[in-house]
């Protein structure tokens, strides 16, 4: 199996980043709804009325915060950036995604091919849930780890658009984006939110991956269908939504903070992930840290279908390889 299996994971993650990329930024702008420091273009200046006539009257200016813009759904989000974006911004961010999944995905998909192989059971062929589980976590976290400066410039270029214009960041590409951030914000700032990049990696390609191989082997084994495009369509859309529930969390706090924009000399809007975790609850509830579950539910099925299924294809042609 060995580098056959990061070639076959790799090209099925491209193919599947890359068809399902309008859904996973229409994810990240609705992660984003709701935090109170985006800033905002037009406040509202009040100056207060004093009840007694004073010789000395004291100059003061009020900013009144706008009441917060009302939350939307999936399809209003992506017709928006259709109209005020175009849509070209349907795909911003798409070469790093490519780059990500070459990097992540690449990684992670062949590293769990490769403890399935070394754990699976000799005599009878089998590998139980947990090591399934466990080749999962293990290959999920180094794969994080490898495409984290990947991750961090796909989601500052898919959320651009909704910053005010002179506060964007344009950038070109991929590598525009890594260069600058190094530049301007250090290597470190590659590995923002890396943390939770590996964890929920971890949970994503454990639940992702394991689901699959385990409702396709009961499939199989049951004989409810037969080794072909329907079984593989079943397990995809269970791995996906097992993957989407478990995730979406930690997904919400990872865009976060990737995406905050820290000003020379001013303090960052989160101090790390648990610090926006607890903001964002706090302003928010608790299902705040399930906003964009919707398109999230919505890419992971269709991700994974085309993932696997690819993955499927993929390895049919590559067999005598």
């Amino acid at each position: 199996m060995g580098l056959k299996g990061f070639v076959e994971g790799g090209i099925a993650s491209i193919v599947a980043g890359c068809s399902t990329h309008p859904l996973d930024l229409i994810k990240v702008r609705m992660q984003l709804q709701g935090e109170n420091h985006v800033p905002n273009p037009n406040p509202q200046v009040l100056r207060p009325a004093f009840a007694f006539n004073t010789t000395t009257m004291v100059q003061e200016t009020l900013h009144i915060p706008p009441p917060p813009p009302p939350r939307v759904g999936p399809i209003s989000v992506g017709i928006n950036i259709f109209q005020t974006e175009g849509v070209s911004a349907l795909f911003s961010g798409v070469s790093a995604t490519v780059l990500r999944q070459t990097l992540y995905s690449t990684t992670r998909m062949g590293l769990y091919e490769v403890f399935k192989q070394k754990w699976t059971d000799p005599e009878s062929g089998n590998i139980s849930l947990g090591r399934k589980i466990t080749a999962g976590l293990v290959a999920g976290g180094i794969g994080a780890a490898v495409g984290n400066p990947a991750d961090v410039a796909m989601v500052r270029m898919q959320a651009d658009g909704r910053l005010p214009i002179s506060q964007r960041r344009n950038y070109k590409g991929v590598v525009d984006a890594i260069t600058q951030m190094s530049k301007q914000e250090g290597i470190p700032s590659l590995w923002r939110g890396s943390s939770l990049t590996v964890n929920r990696a971890m949970i994503v390609t454990a639940s992702q991956l394991a689901t699959y191989d385990q409702i396709k082997e009961a499939i199989l084994k049951r004989g409810v269908m037969r080794d072909g495009l329907g079984t593989h369509i079943t397990a995809s859309f269970a791995a996906g939504f097992v993957a989407a529930v478990a995730s979406n969390p930690i997904d919400v706090i990872k865009t976060r903070v990737m995406n905050m924009k820290v000003e020379p000399g001013m303090v960052a809007p989160y101090s790390g992930a648990l610090d926006c975790a607890l903001k964002t609850v706090r302003a928010e509830g608790p299902m705040a840290l399930y906003k964009g579950f919707i398109p999230t539910i919505s890419r992971q099925g269709p991700f994974t279908v085309v993932l696997f299924v690819t993955l499927e294809q993929v390895r049919k042609i590559m067999k005598d390889f």
